[in-house]
């Protein structure tokens, strides 16, 4: 699946998700949204159509699901729902801003779609579990997302970079693995400036870029990597 497609599948999946959350959507507000063609919007309506979604079009006013038509509901076990609550509240110990939004907004959306007798019992479980290794509220980092997902994609990326001498370097790397060390969070990644794998600090970072450019993925796995360079 090239590029292109990832992004349409995204952009079906949230047209599906406005017309389940609003009562009428018109082809301009669509394209508007996603910052495409009307045109576009109305190959992605068919798609869905011819996927089985019923969409119905009201002359002149836009497109609507037809009533009672909802996706299978998510579901949790009791279990599942504590393990995300838990596992919240060791996120929320965690210093990257960026991590801290994105979960803490994933969680909204899961416990919306809870049984209200498990989300009575997993709130409850939120008050009650407290992890102390986070000595205070200050979020040292906010690039954990985008190395994630340059990580992922194989995406160049330039970085500006503290190290502990206080040497200030600008850096183009490739993203190859993330290992959290209580509260930090470290990268190993292929540094292109010392043509060997570094590990960086994800607090030392200064800026980061992330290039649609790709790079070669690297062949070898993480326990490959410690066997051969530690």
């Amino acid at each position: 699946m090239n590029d292109n497609d990832t992004k349409r599948l995204s952009r079906l999946t949230a047209i599906l998700t406005q017309l389940q959350a609003k009562r009428l959507l018109t082809a301009k507000s669509l394209a508007d949204k996603f910052n495409v063609s009307i045109r576009t919007i109305y190959r992605d309506i068919r798609t869905l159509e011819q996927a089985g979604v019923p969409i119905v079009t009201e002359d002149g006013k836009g497109y609507t699901l037809m009533e009672h038509y909802r996706l299978p509901p998510v579901t949790f076990t009791e279990n599942e729902a504590n393990a995300l609550i838990t596992a919240e509240q060791i996120v929320l110990k965690n210093k990257d801003t960026s991590f801290i939004k994105a979960y803490s907004e994933a969680i909204i959306k899961i416990k919306a779609i809870l049984k209200n007798s498990i989300k009575n019992k997993v709130n409850l479980l939120a008050e009650r579990v407290y992890f102390s290794q986070n000595e205070t509220d200050e979020r040292t980092s906010n690039h954990l997302l985008s190395i994630q997902f340059a990580l992922t994609n194989f995406c160049q990326t330039a970085i500006t970079y503290t190290d502990e001498a206080n040497n200030v370097t600008d850096r183009i790397i490739e993203p190859f693995a993330l290992l959290s060390t209580q509260e930090k969070w470290l990268l190993i990644a292929w540094c292109r400036l010392r043509n060997t794998f570094r590990f960086f600090r994800l607090d030392r970072i200064n800026k980061l870029t992330v290039f649609s450019e790709k790079f070669e993925p690297h062949k070898l796995t993480l326990q490959e990597y410690f066997e051969k360079y530690h």
